[in-house]
């Protein structure tokens, strides 16, 4: 078997380059940092009214010398995603202008915001607010369709650094960011491209979001103590902390990586993914979607459940997700599961980009040996008997990692990521 092919004959795909940006700072090396000491993201929010609400917290992305507050979702998007992938292309010494492979961009939906809304809604006064009204008013307003456009994103991003071919720009729920790297790692696997630029990114903490999402009952009410609010796997959780950030990964096959003398950091061994399709929120109570993916993305990888390390969980901390995920964990691993733990503790659910972001802790684990916490971790659920990391991180030998992205409506995809080859 060549050096460049895996057990299936196909090119190995190989992460040269890591970009992140979350509640916790801008770059690997801070956000690393602080997730190994367990500092907690999550904060008051400030970048809206709060009075009134139910939820009063999120991790928010505070950018240096700009106001977050003022821009609307794609616009944080886009500068979330550019900040990612600079960093991620100067790890893997790829000039910015001319990447050699196509943009895989996970990215929320995209619709006009309140603000817009009202804008538009003070243009056409005294008229009532009606959607045909508003229609006709946003009508030649190319400045507001290029912020609505969903694909406008991907064409500046891909504009940008070079990329090659039309940008694809995807949704897939909490598993998006997942999702991108799927779609990078099989381009290369099928020869299609040499490298990819796969990115997770989203900027939706702004008020109509968390308000449908409080609505869903979905959310962490625990606004006394921020830090203290996001508990996955604990017993006394309550929902998840709506989040933002990104994550960029260069991918190449492992032959044009060697090539060109770039220094390999992880290696994409196996993907899984698999949909319920029972509920528009919910994922189907059997586990039969998420235990599926889960052994697609170790089979993928052709390996055995017991060659798994770590997982780096979805671990949203809401009730139906936590025992969900411990459910899959028991049907795929048995008794001798292996050490689980959700950054989600620390930076909140970070929506489309989490399984980018899920996947670049993932990488850095293998790095250095270590498995970071699950912080609030103060009354385990007897429900729940995994080891999940409680509170402090853990030296520990780490081959192989699987990375949980568990998304609404019964969108699930797992990665496996191992360490870089000798």
């Amino acid at each position: 078997m060549s050096a460049y092919r895996d057990h299936a004959g196909r090119p190995i795909v190989a992460v040269t380059g890591i970009g992140l940006v979350t509640p916790l700072g801008v770059g690997v090396e801070d956000n690393w940092s602080a997730l190994r000491a367990g500092r907690s993201g999550i904060r008051r929010i400030t970048r809206f009214p709060i009075a009134h609400l139910r939820t009063t917290i999120a991790g928010t992305v505070d950018l240096p010398n700009e106001d977050t507050g003022a821009m609307c979702s794609s616009e944080r998007v886009t500068r979330y995603a550019t900040l990612a992938a600079e960093e991620a292309l100067a790890t893997a010494g790829l000039p910015r202008g001319a990447f050699p492979g196509p943009l895989m961009l996970g990215m929320p939906p995209v619709e006009t915001e309140w603000p817009d809304r009202f804008r538009l809604a003070a243009k056409i006064a005294p008229t009532p607010p009606l959607y045909p009204a508003l229609t006709e008013a946003a009508t030649g307003l190319e400045s507001l369709y290029r912020v609505a456009a969903f694909a406008s994103v991907g064409e500046k991003l891909a504009e940008r650094f070079g990329t090659r071919g039309a940008p694809i720009a995807l949704s897939t729920a909490c598993a998006t960011g997942a999702s991108a790297i799927q779609l990078g790692v099989e381009a290369i696997r099928r020869g299609e491209a040499e490298a990819a630029l796969a990115i997770g990114a989203d900027g939706t903490v702004q008020a109509e979001a968390l308000i449908r999402f409080s609505l869903l009952s979905a959310l962490s009410t625990r606004n006394d103590d921020p830090a203290k609010a996001a508990r996955p796997f604990e017993k006394t959780r309550d929902g998840f902390v709506m989040s933002e950030g990104a994550a960029c990964l260069v991918l190449e096959s492992l032959e044009h990586a060697t090539a060109r003398g770039a220094k390999v950091l992880g290696i994409l061994r196996g993907c899984g993914e698999k949909s319920d399709s029972f509920h528009r929120t919910r994922s189907n109570p059997d586990g039969g979607a998420v235990i599926k993916a889960m052994r697609n993305a170790i089979a993928d990888a052709g390996l055995e459940p017991g060659a798994i390390d770590y997982v780096n969980a979805h671990g949203t901390g809401t009730p139906e997700n936590d025992k969900m995920e411990t459910l899959g964990m028991r049907a795929v691993f048995g008794d001798a599961a292996p050490p689980i733990s959700s950054n989600k503790s620390m930076i909140g659910h970070t929506l489309s980009a989490a399984g980018a972001i899920e996947a670049a802790f993932s990488l850095l684990a293998l790095r250095d040996q270590v498995l970071p916490p699950t912080i609030n971790h103060e009354e385990p659920d007897p429900a729940i008997t995994l080891d999940v990391v409680p509170n402090v991180a853990r030296d520990a030998k780490v081959t192989n990692v699987l990375s949980n992205s568990f998304g609404f409506g019964g969108q699930n995809v797992c990665l496996v990521i191992s360490g870089a080859p000798a």
